[in-house]
């Protein structure tokens, strides 16, 4: 991944605070953002989810293609506001896959993405998925967001380890929100002082994807 193309499609971009979504210069939030807050402090993606980085992406979950992790970790840690949110962080906590697509893939690509940002902060067993839920795609915002309500858990004898902590949440890919958003209630329950959705890459719309 030379430097070129880095700048050419992984420019540094003005998102909204709490969702990234892409917003005009000198604005912090999107309307969306302000008229219902999300359960996340700050929200942080290193470019948008368009070519070349969709195939990229695709190789790295679909094709067993793990080495892709580190090049897209560098290009995610050299986003801004992420260094700082990682060295501020008490816990980095990958978002967890269900065991059957585990096994499916052989290897969880946030938690992949995760242990090269942050190797001593991560934590990949304390944050869980309890419950299979059917594919995300073609599903609008709200219907995400009902597909994925009880799928997430803190391990029962750790629960307290987020209490009053800084919490970073990794993924690969944001689109609607809804998976970072139920992942972060469940955190937020638990009293988590601060958390931060980190992407590598961040849809155009809510609804894409």
């Amino acid at each position: 991944m030379c430097d070129a193309c880095v700048t050419r499609f992984a420019p540094p971009a003005p998102r909204c605070r709490t969702c990234a979504l892409p917003l005009p210069a000198g604005v912090a939030q999107c309307g969306e953002c302000v008229l219902d807050p999300p359960p996340l402090d700050a929200c942080l993606a290193a470019c948008a989810y368009a070519w070349p980085w969709p195939d990229c992406i695709a190789q790295f979950k679909f094709q067993g293609r793990a080495g892709w992790a580190a090049p897209l970790a560098t290009l995610l840690r050299s986003a801004p506001w992420v260094e700082p949110s990682l060295e501020q962080a008490d816990l980095v906590l990958p978002m967890p896959l269900a065991p059957r697509r585990l096994r499916e893939r052989g290897f969880n690509q946030a938690h992949e993405l995760a242990r090269r940002l942050a190797p001593r902060k991560t934590d990949p067993r304390l944050l869980l998925r309890i419950r299979e839920t059917p594919a995300q795609s073609g599903l609008a915002r709200a219907e995400r967001l009902r597909n994925l309500q009880s799928a997430f858990a803190l391990e029962p004898l750790r629960a307290e380890a987020v209490r009053g902590r800084r919490i970073v949440l990794v993924d690969d890919v944001m689109t609607s929100g809804a998976s970072l958003f139920s992942a972060a209630q469940v955190l937020r329950a638990a009293g988590a002082a601060h958390i931060t959705g980190m992407v590598f890459a961040r849809t155009e719309l809510p609804s894409a994807a």
